[in-house]
């Protein structure tokens, strides 16, 4: 098989630069931020290795001013002064970490696209910290979309809604008459809200096509000197982003990205759930303008070539990998295969990274970015992924995965 045209695709990839805005570091205990159950809870991710940046964020290019010691209720005050006053702040989320801007200013949420390189017909998701700040910005919520939010909110669950006329910047919406919305379950992303004043405009804090970071390293790696501020708040509970859905009022719903909240789940609630026919497509420059992030461009991409690789069984695809990396290696090119606790021990790779077991696609979620951006660390360049089955959060790690290797795929059976 020729591997041409998606290596040749990864290798168009800019390399990551810098830019000249000094940004600030704040580091979040627990302290201030305490009251959700130990187990389970959001608050659980504020715990004492949470003080610590995570080892290898330094790359020699971020200017990181300081790290607040004072409590957690002050560094959220100076971050969300930072966001009133049109400034960028990244912040933990439940689902990756979000880049955050006043979604209600053009020139604050410009600085979004400009330091993630972002094209601009790609929307934005609002985040809010309380449902009644709906009515600030859309003109109608249907009797599906209550139900949603009374199930999912906070959550990782966002609503395309019909949005009010000027209530965000049109740079929010793409143009778009509707707007999607949030609110997360994360209790520093919620105080951050509230401390702003601002419905916040807020995409993964990442450069434009990475993987997206699940640590407050993974946010420096990407744009540290490009953003006003960092929040570190430990690692990212769910690990994908959220789910991302339009409900009509008769109780169907259509599902425009998979994520932290599974079709199953929907399905509890909803008279019908359907996946929308783009998702079965990578997309380009040629398609339609996206009714919601992560339906258009490639995404979550690592710099080396990723391919994934199908079968009807397990046996066909951990053969087909290793007769793949061992080509590879034999042209001299560095390997690395993403796979599962019940076969990587099958694969002679020089960088092989675990999802965990396929019976616990959660853990997968959570492990998936990280994963791809080990590969970035150890130079790998020639990259094969496992799959895992579509349900439940493994439909969000699939469709991650496959967006990440621009949806090219080897069938080990032909």
């Amino acid at each position: 098989m020729k591997h041409e045209k998606w290596q040749d695709a990864a290798k168009e990839r800019q390399p990551l630069t810098g830019g000249k805005r000094a940004t600030k570091l704040w580091m979040l205990g627990g302290s201030a931020l305490d009251g959700a159950e130990a187990e389970g809870g959001a608050a659980a991710l504020f715990h004492a290795d949470s003080r610590r940046l995570s080892a290898g964020s330094g790359r020699g290019q971020e200017e990181i001013l300081g790290i607040a010691d004072a409590p957690d209720t002050c560094a959220l005050q100076e971050a969300g002064a930072v966001l009133a006053a049109g400034g960028t702040v990244a912040f933990p989320t439940e689902t990756v970490y979000g880049l955050g801007a006043d979604a209600r200013s053009t020139a604050a949420v410009e600085q979004i696209f400009a330091a993630k390189g972002r094209p601009s017909d790609n929307p934005l998701i609002v985040h809010i910290a309380d449902p009644a700040q709906l009515q600030e910005l859309v003109t109608g919520v249907n009797d599906t979309e209550r139900r949603l939010m009374a199930q999912f909110w906070p959550g990782p669950l966002t609503l395309v809604l019909p949005v009010k006329p000027g209530a965000v910047s049109p740079r929010v919406t793409a143009g778009l008459d509707t707007v999607a919305v949030r609110m997360p379950d994360h209790p520093a992303a919620l105080a951050l809200i509230r401390a702003s004043g601002c419905p916040l405009a807020a995409p993964s804090a990442n450069r434009s096509g990475r993987p997206s970071p699940t640590l407050a390293a993974h946010v420096l790696e990407d744009l540290s000197g490009a953003i006003d501020g960092v929040l570190d708040g430990g690692p990212a509970g769910v690990g994908v982003e959220s789910t991302v859905v339009q409900a009509a009022p008769d109780g169907a719903v259509t599902v425009l990205r998979p994520g932290g909240i599974t079709e199953e789940q929907l399905a509890g609630i909803a008279a019908s759930v359907r996946r929308d026919p783009a998702l079965a497509h990578a997309g380009g420059t040629d398609s339609p303008a996206p009714r919601s992030p992560g339906m258009k461009y490639t995404h979550y991409a690592p710099q080396g070539a990723l391919c994934v690789v199908t079968g009807r069984t397990a046996a066909a695809v951990s053969a087909r990998i290793q007769a793949e990396l061992d080509a590879a290696r034999t042209r001299g090119e560095k390997t690395g295969v993403l796979s599962f606790d019940e076969h990587i021990g099958f694969y002679r790779a020089d960088v092989a990274v675990s999802l965990g077991s396929l019976a616990a696609p959660e853990e997968a979620a959570r492990r998936l970015y990280a994963g791809l951006r080990q590969f970035d660390e150890a130079g790998a360049a020639f990259l094969l992924a496992e799959t895992c089955p579509e349900e439940g959060l493994g439909a969000a790690v699939m469709n991650r995965l496959l967006k990440a290797a621009g949806h090219h795929i080897i069938d080990a059976d032909a």
